[in-house]
Parts: C-alpha cells; sequence; structure tokens
C-alpha cells in the first residue's frame, strides 16, 4: 500500500530508479505508474526474487535490473535519466529495531562516509526528486538537517498501519506537490 502511494506521488514523469530494489516492491508499483524503471541491488538473489515477482504482477518488460552497489555505481546510472528515485535503503537488517532511535549516518549503511545523507547526495546528483523509506525511530534533527541542506525543500510523512506509526517517508523533490 505505502508503495503504491509513493508511486502515485510523482505525477507527469516517465522514468523511475529504485536503487537496494530488494524482491522488488517497489519497483513493481513503480512500473505500475512509470513507463520505465531501473531497480538495482547487490544481492543476485533478491534480484532474482524481483524478476519473479514482476514477472507475476505484469511488469518485467517495463523494469531494467541491475546488479549493482549503488555506492559505486551511482555515477553510471545517469545515463538512465530518472526523473524520481524512489528507496527503502537497507536498515541494517532486523537489528535497526534495537536502536532507541535510529541515525541516517551511523546507522544507515553505516560502511559509507555519511550514511543516508550520502544516499540523498547521491540520488540527488541522479534525480531531482527523491524519496526515502526509513525506520519511525530515525532522529528527526538528522531529517531537518537534511532538509537544510537540501534548500528546505524536503517533507517528511509519517506512515501508519492499524492507527500505529510504523515507518517515515521523507521526499526530496525538486517543488514539493
Amino acid at each position: 500500500m505505502l508503495s503504491k502511494h509513493i508511486a502515485k506521488r510523482f505525477k507527469g514523469h516517465n522514468v523511475a530508479m529504485n536503487p537496494f530494489c530488494g524482491a522488488g516492491g517497489n519497483a513493481i508499483q513503480l512500473a505500475m505508474k512509470y513507463e520505465k524503471v531501473i531497480a538495482i541491488d547487490i544481492d543476485p538473489n533478491k534480484l532474482e526474487f524481483a524478476k519473479k515477482n514482476a514477472e507475476i504482477y505484469g511488469v518485467r518488460d517495463k523494469i531494467n535490473f541491475i546488479m549493482g552497489n549503488f555506492f559505486a555505481i551511482a555515477n553510471d546510472l545517469k545515463k538512465y535519466k530518472p526523473e524520481v528515485i524512489v528507496t527503502s535503503t537497507p536498515w541494517g537488517e532486523p537489528s535497526y529495531k534495537n536502536h532507541k532511535t535510529y541515525s541516517l549516518e551511523k546507522n544507515m549503511c553505516s560502511e559509507y562516509d555519511g550514511g543516508g545523507r550520502t544516499i540523498f547526495e547521491l540520488a540527488q546528483s541522479i534525480a531531482p526528486n527523491v524519496t526515502l523509506h526509513i525506520p519511525k525511530s530515525t532522529v528527526r534533527n538528522e531529517l531537518f538537517k537534511l532538509g537544510k541542506y537540501f534548500n528546505n525543500n524536503i517533507e517528511i510523512q509519517n506512515n501508519f498501519i492499524n492507527g500505529k506509526l510504523d515507518s517515515i517517508t521523507t521526499f526530496l523533490v525538486d517543488s514539493i506537490t
């Protein structure tokens, strides 16, 4: 449901990208709304699941699956000219639930300097509209700092499931819609 909402959020665009695609949930929803989707993951097993899931949903022909590390291939991805990047980055496996507060810089993709901020920077260098799905315990001050870093064009959405806060989605857009 959340993937469907995010896919509908950006109207009038043709090409979307989904780094860290995992089993393909976001990529599939994007393919239902966009002409072309670029889906990337470092894990070949997850990519195979994503391809099979895309076939089941009838959108396999709209998705270009790429195996690779987003951090390493980000510059090469510019050639696809995506207008929107939607991602639910690795939160740190199930251990993210052990953090009372979740830090984008310290907990998300911590092996890369800047973590979550680096993901935003790389994604924005590829496309003007970036959506990042993150844990509900993410430190809000880090999100506000990101907003200032990106000219205050960041929107923070709380996602509720069955009346309980489940997660957060941040929208970094060239113009908030």
